[in-house]
């Protein structure tokens, strides 16, 4: 019989610059995921957890080099978790973090699972993006035939659009500094963050390096478009054939208003009703609705149809949700999302976004996780929306009740 399937506890590592002065590049992410293990063991209070634990399922976006070959696994017998079951590495671009919940999720709801933690690691300091390659980024036949394009240029589609231009798209950026770095300050980050350390057990990373407190629009004026280059190579040509309506692709994307690489880790402990009574664990949340949904690979607009199909499977309306999460790739698709569901700025990435904390693509979606859950816990609220567009068309989106 169905069972729910509860958050029992989030957290995650501090967001790091992946670019020089890289702020994590010391430590390998094998042991970044075996230092956010340990961090459940020391949280739960119970030195047994290893040998309750069904699965360790961690989200990659490029799960090569330091972080391929199931680290999922490697990261248990690192951590000295021999006696944890099973280790699954999963891949769904950068919504695998959160992807990995939703298999957690649906298995315990299944029955096939009491305990698994599942979230994500990207350390793109030292796994650039790509690095694993694959049919769509090395096959022409296959980017033709799938009408792929690059995210960027598909985002500069996006604001051409609907009419969006760069001051449009800094705004927006400017406002999740603004919110990332006030939410830093007040501590509303800190009930889920754990610190990396080195190997002598100092500090390397304590809060996210990220947020600029001293961004103003004029910086942001002056960058250059990022993906005009890319749109030349052909890119544009692809996506006007794909939408002859369209008639150019203005690149008003630069730096400033994407999310930038970043480092880090995120995992989720669920289990369902009765190993959380046995284990002494306070259920703060359960999985209410998980949706994917899929449009044409040269968009980067699926994300408003993955949680409207969400919230039918909860049986919700837009109006219930208290918070919402979108994940700011770019700020083009960030903008029409809020537009076309139309909710209030003061409900949307209250603690800012991808765009000023930084976007390490396999654990932004439990990054996400644990900053809904905690702020629908600082307010006293309930329902929480998290929604990711991902490449090629894919967008994923998950609801959580708070307790």
């Amino acid at each position: 019989m169905p069972t729910e399937a509860f958050i029992y506890d989030a957290l995650r590592s501090p967001r790091g610059r992946a670019v020089h002065p890289a702020d994590l590049y010391e430590v390998k992410p094998i042991e970044i995921l075996a230092q956010c293990l340990a961090a459940f063991q020391r949280r739960s209070g119970r030195d047994d957890l290893p040998a309750e634990i069904d699965d360790l399922i961690i989200g990659c976006n490029t799960p090569a080099g330091d972080q391929g070959y199931n680290i999922a696994r490697a990261a248990l017998l690192y951590a000295g978790w021999g006696q944890a079951r099973g280790g699954l590495q999963i891949n769904r671009f950068n919504t695998s973090g959160l992807e990995a919940i939703n298999l957690a999720a649906a298995r315990i709801t299944a029955g096939y699972g009491e305990v698994i933690i599942a979230g994500g690691l990207e350390i793109m300091s030292r796994v650039p993006t790509y690095l694993n390659g694959g049919p769509m980024m090395n096959d022409p036949a296959t980017v033709i035939n799938s009408h792929y394009i690059p995210q960027g240029v598909a985002a500069d589609l996006v604001a051409s659009t609907h009419g969006l231009c760069q001051g449009d798209l800094d705004a927006y950026a400017l406002r999740s500094h603004e919110r990332a770095v006030a939410a830093r300050a007040a501590g509303h980050f800190s009930p889920s963050l754990e610190p990396i350390t080195d190997q002598n057990g100092l500090p390397i990373l304590s809060e996210d390096a990220l947020p600029d407190p001293d961004l103003d629009l004029e910086k942001l004026a002056q960058l250059s478009p990022r993906f005009a280059e890319m749109g030349l190579a052909g890119f544009d040509e692809m996506a006007l054939h794909r939408f002859p309506l369209v008639d150019h692709v203005g690149h008003c994307h630069t730096n400033g208003n994407t999310s930038p690489p970043a480092d880090g880790c995120s995992l989720c402990l669920l289990g369902n009703r009765s190993a959380g009574e046995r284990l002494g664990f306070r259920a703060r949340a359960h999985i209410r609705a998980v949706a994917m949904s899929a449009v044409d690979a040269t968009l980067l607009t699926g994300g408003v149809n993955a949680s409207d199909l969400a919230l039918k499977q909860a049986g919700l309306t837009r109006g219930d949700i208290d918070l919402w999460e979108f994940n700011e790739s770019f700020a083009a698709p960030a903008i029409r999302f809020q537009q076309r569901i139309g909710m209030d700025e003061d409900r949307i990435n209250v603690l800012g976004g991808s765009i000023a904390l930084g976007e390490p693509l396999g654990a932004v979606g439990g990054m996400m996780l644990c900053q809904i859950l905690d702020e629908l816990e600082r307010r006293d609220l309930t329902l929480g929306s998290l929604t990711i567009d991902a490449g090629a068309g894919l967008a994923v989106s998950t609801i959580i009740e708070r307790l």
